[in-house]
């Protein structure tokens, strides 16, 4: 489980004069065992900065997050273990090959170098990356990074998975498996955070679902929930409404 309380986190401005922009103010949601979580917003909405302020890579100013029974502030470390982190950059090492990349990250996560050789077959495997695998990632298309990144966060087989933007890249076939990959970790209990844009790819996959928008949670409840706040059955139309846009088109 993860449970975000409050967390807010500001960047200093570019310039002679030390001023702070807001990224994040006062977020608060929980993603749950045996749950996909979305985290959905619009570009620049704050998804990119309380995923990294959960997985540790940032501090924020304040507030806090539980990782099953663990708080980041007197705890990080320790969380870092139970948790699965893809960026949305997802800095692959270009002059490893794909399977170094991953064996590299499992012997980073305390895997000894034989589980680490066979968590890194099984994913090669389970995502098809046989045809690159031996290739140093360099000059890697989008879609294959992904899987590689993707890769990486899973090595461990960590309870808690948080993705930004997964199907980055993607084409449709990747990002059925994909899909289908997330709902089975699902079904077998894992808590999966993923943040996105996309509408289909949210209402896909999502049990719950968080709007961001501004830096701020504006809603945090089921699909069908947001339909039934919003007033909207159709989910553009619901996103459009909780984050207090018109629904007239643009002339």
């Amino acid at each position: 489980m993860i449970k975000v309380t409050a967390i807010s986190r500001s960047f200093l401005k570019k310039g002679r004069r030390k001023e702070r922009i807001p990224a994040v103010n006062d977020v608060s949601f929980t993603a749950i065992d045996g749950q996909i979580t979305g985290l959905l917003g619009a570009n620049g909405a704050g998804k990119s900065t309380t995923l990294r302020v959960i997985a540790g890579l940032l501090t924020p100013d304040s507030g806090d997050v539980a990782v099953d029974e663990l708080m980041l502030s007197t705890s990080g470390e320790a969380i870092k273990t139970r948790l699965g982190f893809m960026p949305h950059n997802p800095g692959i090492y270009p002059r490893l090959t794909a399977r170094e990349n991953i064996e590299y990250f499992a012997r980073l996560s305390g895997l000894d170098k034989a589980l680490a050789r066979q968590r890194t077959q099984e994913l090669i495997d389970l995502l098809g990356m046989q045809a690159f695998a031996e290739r140093r990632t360099e000059g890697f298309s989008q879609g294959q990074k992904t899987k590689v990144a993707l890769s990486r966060a899973l090595v461990h087989k960590p309870k808690n998975l948080i993705l930004d933007e997964p199907s980055n890249g993607l084409d449709v076939m990747a990002t059925r498996s994909l899909r289908r990959l997330l709902m089975r970790l699902r079904d077998q209990g894992h808590c999966i955070l993923i943040s996105s844009h996309i509408m289909q790819e949210v209402t896909a996959m999502c049990d719950k679902v968080a709007i961001i928008h501004r830096g701020q949670v504006v809603i945090d409840d089921t699909i069908s929930g947001i339909h039934q706040t919003t007033g909207q059955d159709n989910f553009e139309n619901a996103f459009v409404v909780a984050i207090g846009e018109s629904l007239e088109e643009p002339q």
